[in-house]
């Protein structure tokens, strides 16, 4: 061993015995928490899709709990039995050795199934490690900046008919429920289809007068939101730009789809608002181009979809070095805004979380202790990871176990 060599060794084992008696004997005890059994249930919800939530348990009886939703689910669910079946028996600590062993599983994979479902399971290991530590799980991301977690009210997948008028009086709901953020996507109506086999200007002009509904019912000191879901031509979307200036939007995200990254970027330098997007771009690897090309400036990780927690912390970091914020994506079960908040309590560049408004009323008592929420905002928890569990009750009632 070189002199180098023998001091890294040797300070990296300085550093570790000073952080030891900070965790005390659960630190000494955490080696044997060894992850076991897999559960997993489907949570009808609305037709936007279902809810698919998960639990970990160890062999020492602590249990951690994951979100994968909203990828496919049929797929998802042998994904989540074959990473399972790869923790089992492994540390709660496996944190990275499980992001190394699932990647090229991921890389092969045609859709998000099988990272909805690698996500999922990483969240319940972060909850879990934050258990076996007895800390929050945020304290082991570097601690929290924030207690409490700035939300906007998506009111996109709740609200129908899908009208003007439907989405003014749900935006007047989540004002009434202290939401000071609200955002929709009156374009979805578009065809995805880039042949234009339709006619889009009338369509347009009906996402415009739903967005300028919404403006007209949180009032002008509140923030407007608009996602364009991809729907949209370079040129199309240089004009919508143009068109919603008046409108004073909070941000305009995703008008073109991510490829070619040069449309995004040649809309985000012209546009007289804040652009936002990637919620769809998986982890490090897909997020480094997106932002060295100047595609937005703020991006949205989704905590279910990049990847899972470190993934989200890493993308982060490469925002931060760009001098961009980071809002992350999550049109989410309760479980995958707990997730994404441990996340967002420690980045300096965090801007405002995505919260999925108005969808079923029995949201709230999926979590125990309830999900906490107050003025838009989400109270974390002090308690041992992500500080809730899921609530067995409402599981039985609402859920099918899978």
């Amino acid at each position: 061993m070189d002199r180098r060599t023998l001091l890294q060794a040797t300070g990296a084992g300085m550093l570790l015995a000073s952080a030891m008696p900070a965790f005390g004997a659960s630190a000494r005890a955490a080696g044997r928490h060894i992850i076991g059994d897999l559960e997993a249930w489907k949570l009808p919800v609305n037709h936007r899709g279902d809810w698919l939530v998960v639990r970990l348990r160890t062999e020492s009886g602590l249990t951690g709990i994951g979100d994968a939703s909203h990828g496919h689910d049929e797929g998802t669910i042998a994904y989540l039995r074959q990473f399972a079946g790869l923790l089992r028996g492994r540390s709660v600590f496996s944190v990275e050795w499980f992001r190394q062993a699932t990647a090229p599983i991921i890389a092969a994979s045609a859709d998000a199934s099988a990272i909805a479902a690698a996500s999922a399971l990483e969240h319940c290991l972060w909850d879990l490690a934050g258990k076996a530590l007895d800390v929050p799980t945020y304290a082991l991301l570097g601690g929290a900046l924030r207690q409490t977690i700035p939300l906007y009210a998506n009111i996109n997948r709740s609200t129908l008919p899908r009208t003007a008028d439907a989405f003014a009086a749900m935006a007047k709901r989540a004002v009434e429920d202290g939401f000071r953020a609200v955002k929709l996507a009156p374009f979805d109506e578009m065809p995805v289809d880039r042949s234009r086999a339709r006619e889009v200007a009338p369509l347009i002009e009906d996402g415009i007068a739903k967005a300028s509904a919404v403006r007209a019912a949180i009032g002008p000191d509140r923030d407007l939101l608009i996602d364009a879901h991809s729907r949209f031509t370079l040129e199309e979307g240089l004009a919508l730009a143009r068109q919603l200036e008046p409108l004073k939007l909070f941000w305009l995200e995703e008008v073109t789809p991510a490829e070619p990254l040069t449309d995004l970027a040649a809309i985000n330098a012209a546009a007289p608002m804040t652009t936002a997007g990637g919620e769809a771009i998986r982890g490090v690897a897909g997020f480094y181009p997106y932002i060295r090309a100047q595609t937005v400036d703020i991006v949205m990780p989704d905590v279910k979809m990049c990847g899972g927690l470190f993934e989200l912390k890493k993308i982060a970091a490469l925002a931060e070095a760009a001098g961009l914020l980071v809002s992350p994506h999550g049109p989410a079960s309760p479980v995958g805004n707990l997730a994404a908040a441990q996340v967002a309590a420690t980045i300096p560049n965090f801007n405002i979380l995505e919260f999925s408004f108005g969808e079923v009323p029995w949201r709230a008592e999926l979590l125990a202790p309830v999900e906490a929420l107050a003025n838009g905002t989400l109270l974390l928890s002090d308690r041992p990871g992500f500080g809730h569990d899921l609530n067995d009750r409402v599981l039985a009632k609402r859920g099918v176990s899978l």
